[in-house]
């Protein structure tokens, strides 16, 4: 045991020591060729094993074709069948100096993209992936065009398929408001009958809120202005509706009446690129309204949602109040963005945080609690910490940050390289693969890692010239003075902005504003360097002991504490080391582990059905019981969304006789005659994107009958990937009357905490029930279509 705590303090030794330790021009160099060499197997493989489709599928050495796999819900949105790796990869490959692959690329995107399909897509993805795409790469062609060597056949192909791309996002913004439908059919647009789309009501933040970098650059490339104007419109009615006593915004808002549907506020998921693009407009365009605003909402965000090292979720119109106690991945951004502001102390304490979550896990968790423990385990490859950790390299000048890019290089290389590309992580606990390796990873990951550990000199372009979009995609910072801007156009000021501090209004240098002063940066980050106990000296706990004094041969209080999972050995007369010896009779327990605190069992987190398309807009919300197996909505941002389809058999318990119907729906399926598990199984076979299970007694309501949780058969069930909930029989009615009366109900499957609320409240509150998870019992008799009148017990005001 001391050989292997020695071992483990040396190693934790040699790890700081490399940390800390000067990275020659020579290791940077063979790093470098390295990043270089993971980027290639990637690229190569998506182009050997999946182009022209949308996305590599490592694991299966093939690409993933939207309609041809199964259905992932909103996942998906992100796939047009527009070859959508290597338009995200195109200015990549010109970073990274493959301008014959470059040339290559942009030749065929000319001539094998379609931006006409009949697809609904997410407008947010499609605009930061294939328009901030297709303008980047054009930015580069024409720039090796202008240098004479290479590209002279170009003719500004790329330019004309994103004016294309920018005129089939426009229907989305087609609203009362101002603020764009977050999802639009790149053929036949938003509310056509043949569209598939227009009926959402809400947005996040962050769809609405990241459209001007790419817009206004796709203005002022084509002389087009209509792009910028609507871009910045949906910024002023977020700026509008922004909470005016905390100046903070909200995660999800309605994009019809500018109503805030969620009000728990952050700089994470759902609102991350909105401050992002506020401060790299001002950047772009020069239009100082931006810079204001970000200001504005930057002092809000450091007096209530940034608590060195953490950034929390608060309430936007209570903000003293944390919103949730978990904090998620795409918040490591921040760090980068607090650079680019010039605020560095903040971004190293944050950064810092991250870098020990990340040692203590490989990777950084999709979300996890301010206890830095795992609360969702997936990890998708995500490049927003290499990104800070670039910003801060580039301000700080301090080797220790390289150090940092080597250990995320080599944990992709030893923990998430696949034989055919790189593969997601599904749960960094586990180190399981997710046969996903989204377009980012090579759009931004290898573009952050390649130029961290390459000099200026060394890159094909000036890197200073260019401002990264959210999606690392290159725009000219020359664009507010070479281009026209948007002429009657120029927003009004926002008033009220606080004092300009210094260098409000310049781009951070490296060369004055951040000397290159390692020392700085590192007083900083010691004060956190142990903070998830990673890394810390092993010093063995004393045990703790308990005596209990129980009568000789007394067996019942025994048996009770071995229920209890406590184990007692008698020590008999020996000594306990303390001068005293033991009575007879008495047992000694060490106490060697601390019980961790859990959920009491029976203790179940109440989920909602609610009925988002009209004529319930939402109104309508049913309480549903979870599962504790298939896709944890708790994970879920948004929730899960789709239209309801009757399988068929309704029981679900045989082959699904109608799969062209329940493909891409949410099913609805009766209790009774099989598992719970066994029904998910068949109906993710056909197609559904989610389940939703209706107890086949109709009287039966959640106001009279404890909630239960549904589990499935065992180990075996980890195959089911899909969301899955439970009506009682008359909140079940009310959807099978919904579908009798409308030809079509799209519902939001959501926990209790997370289903937009109508105005009737937070309805996040558990129920405390005695009951053990219920098993599915199997029932002899097929059951008839389930009838009954909606719910009328209790006092739920939603049903």
């Amino acid at each position: 045991m001391m050989c292997r705590i020695f071992l483990i303090i040396s190693l934790v030794g040699w790890t700081r020591c490399q940390e800390n330790q000067h990275m020659t021009a020579e290791e940077k160099s063979i790093i470098r060729d390295r990043v270089v060499e993971m980027f290639d197997h990637a690229y190569g493989s998506y182009m050997k094993y999946a182009y022209p489709a949308d996305e590599l599928m490592p694991l299966s050495c093939r690409g993933r074709v939207r309609g041809q796999e199964p259905n992932r819900g909103d996942i998906d949105d992100s796939l047009g069948k527009f070859s959508l790796t290597l338009i995200d990869t195109l200015d990549t490959l010109v970073v990274l100096n493959k301008l014959d692959e470059f040339e290559d690329g942009v030749k065929k995107a000319v001539t094998d993209v379609r931006l006409d399909n009949d697809v609904v897509v997410s407008v947010f993805e499609t605009n930061i992936r294939v328009l901030g795409g297709l303008l980047g790469a054009h930015v580069m062609a024409d720039l090796l065009r202008q240098r004479g060597v290479r590209m002279q056949w170009y003719k500004d192909q790329l330019l004309d398929m994103a004016t294309e791309l920018g005129h089939r996002l426009l229907p989305a913004f087609n609203t009362s408001s101002g603020l764009p439908y977050p999802k639009v059919n790149l053929r036949y647009g938003v509310q056509n009958p043949l569209s598939r789309t227009g009926t959402e009501s809400d947005t996040c933040t962050a769809c609405a809120g990241t459209m001007i970098l790419e817009f206004a650059a796709l203005s002022r490339l084509s002389g087009e202005t209509v792009f910028e104007e609507h871009a910045r419109r949906a910024l002023d009615v977020l700026w509008e509706r922004r909470q005016r006593g905390s100046d903070l915004v909200g995660t999800v808002i309605n994009i019809h009446n500018g109503e805030w549907v969620r009000r728990d506020s952050g700089v994470g998921a759902g609102i991350d690129s909105y401050y992002e693009y506020l401060m790299k407009a001002y950047i772009l365009l020069g239009d100082k309204v931006y810079l204001d605003r970000f200001n504005t909402h930057y002092s809000a965000i450091m007096k209530y949602i940034s608590q060195p090292p953490l950034l929390l979720n608060v309430h936007m119109h209570n903000p003293t109040v944390s919103a949730r106690g978990w904090m998620d991945a795409l918040l490591a951004f921040f760090p980068g963005l607090q650079v680019l502001r010039g605020d560095l102390k903040p971004a190293i304490e944050t950064h810092e945080m991250l870098y020990q979550v990340t040692k203590q896990h490989k990777f950084l968790p999709e979300a996890f609690t301010t206890e830095f423990r795992v609360h969702w385990g997936q990890h998708l490859l995500r490049p927003e910490f290499a990104e800070s950790t670039y910003y801060l390299y580039k301000a700080t000048g301090d080797h220790y940050y390289l150090r940092v890019g080597q250990s995320i290089a080599e944990k992709l290389n030893a923990y998430a390289r696949v034989p055919c590309g790189f593969a997601a992580v599904q749960d960094v606990r586990t180190g399981t693969h997710e046969d996903r390796m989204d377009s980012f990873f090579l759009a931004e990951m290898f573009k952050y890692l390649y130029l961290l550990f390459t000099e200026k000199t060394q890159l094909p372009i000036d890197i200073d010239d260019y401002i990264f979009t959210t999606e690392a995609h290159l725009l000219p910072v020359s664009l507010s003075t070479t281009q026209p801007s948007c002429h009657g156009n120029t927003t009004e000021s926002t008033g009220g902005a606080q004092e300009d501090e210094p260098f409000t209004h310049t781009c951070p240098s490296t060369e004055s504003l951040f000397p290159n002063n390692p020392s700085f940066a590192k007083s900083i980050r010691d004060s956190y360097k142990y903070l998830t106990g990673v890394g810390r000296a092993v010093h063995p706990s004393p045990a703790r002991e308990t005596d209990f004094p129980l009568h000789d041969g007394g067996m019942e209080p025994l048996e009770f504490l071995k229920t209890m999972g406590i184990s007692l050995t008698p020590l008999g007369d020996l000594s306990t080391g303390e001068g005293r010896k033991v009575l007879k009779g008495v047992y000694r327990v060490q106490l060697v582990a601390k019980v961790s605190p859990t959920v009491p069992e029976g203790e179940v987190l109440p989920h909602a059905v609610q009925l988002i398309s009209p004529p319930f807009l939402g109104r309508t919300v049913l309480t549903a019981a979870p599962a504790n197996f298939g896709l944890d909505l708790t994970t879920r941002e948004h929730g899960v969304k789709g239209s309801l389809a009757k399988a068929r058999p309704y029981t679900a318990c045989a082959p699904i006789q109608n799969p062209a119907e329940v493909r891409g729906h949410i099913a609805l399926a009766l209790r009774g005659d099989c598992t719970f598990a066994a029904k998910a199984r068949r109906l993710q076979e056909a197609g559904a994107t989610g389940v939703i299970v209706i107890d086949r007694r109709a009287g039966s309501c959640s106001q009279e009958t404890p909630l239960f949780q549904m589990v499935g058969d065992g180990d075996s069930d980890a195959d089911v990937t899909l969301p899955l909930v439970f009506l009682f029989g008359r909140q079940g009615a009310v959807l099978t009357a919904a579908m009798e009366e409308h030809e079509k109900v799209d519902v939001l499957l959501a926990p209790g905490d997370k289903q937009p609320t109508a105005g009737k409240g937070d309805r996040s509150a558990a129920f405390d029930v005695n009951l053990p998870p219920a098993q599915e019992e199997v029932l002899p008799d097929r059951a008839e279509e389930l009838t009954g009148e909606p719910c009328r017990c209790g006092e739920d005001p939603d049903l």
